[in-house]
């Protein structure tokens, strides 16, 4: 249990030293928080998380192994109370709402201001929600039924299948995919078949292309 007044004790998981040193300062320059430790990885960030037991987890989608947003699920699975954050260049309006669902209590674009992102750790660290104001519009429009006639098909991905999509995208073979989220590349192979037929492309180099327009137009 945490001590009365004490400092929130903060996980930070990023696949890039300099983010990892970055946030570590805006955090620590906070007289109410302090970084109780860093991961890479989805395994070594698993495995940090029992060994400090953090108060909040800050997770960036793209990891040197494993994902994100898995990572949220298996924390979540383990401590349904610890509050996660998503902090990641990636596009909000394809992972925010994913994130959110997987068990994240908010999104923040890790391009935004030192402010912008201390504010988004302590609403996370009061139990409510932090997203952009344009994705708050956005998810109320879909709880009132009104979807975007022009709905990007990418979002039509499961979480697995835009994992692998992005990582197409970032130029990595079927084997190099499977090594990274510790998959077979049968079990790649099939998701890739299903992601062409989900997006209508009709071959695996129409798929790589249409992957790495994504990639270049999500960040």
């Amino acid at each position: 249990m945490k001590k009365l007044n004490a400092a929130t004790r903060i996980l930070i998981v990023d696949d890039h030293p300099m983010m990892r040193d970055g946030l570590k300062m805006r955090i620590s320059s906070q007289l109410d928080m302090e970084v109780c430790g860093d991961a890479s990885t989805e395994e070594q960030a698993f495995e940090a998380f029992r060994q400090l037991n953090p108060d909040v987890v800050t997770i960036d989608i793209a990891l040197k192994q494993g994902n994100g947003i898995e990572l949220v699920k298996r924390i979540k699975a383990v401590d349904p109370k610890v509050k996660m954050l998503m902090v990641s260049a990636f596009q909000e309006s394809l992972y925010a709402e994913r994130a959110m669902r997987a068990g994240a209590n908010g999104y923040v674009n890790k391009q935004e201001s030192d402010k912008t992102i201390i504010d988004a750790i302590r609403v996370v660290m009061k139990g409510e929600r932090y997203v952009s104001e344009e994705m708050t519009q956005r998810l109320v429009s879909q709880a009132l039924g009104k979807r975007s006639e022009t709905q990007n098909p990418i979002e039509l991905l499961s979480d697995r299948e835009l994992e692998i999509f992005r990582l197409i995208g970032a130029g990595l073979t079927t084997g190099a995919i499977a090594e990274q989220l510790f998959l077979s590349t049968h079990t790649i192979d099939t998701h890739r078949e299903n992601i062409k037929r989900k997006l209508g492309a009709k071959t695996g180099a129409e798929l790589s292309r249409r992957a790495i327009q994504a990639m270049l137009e999500s960040v």
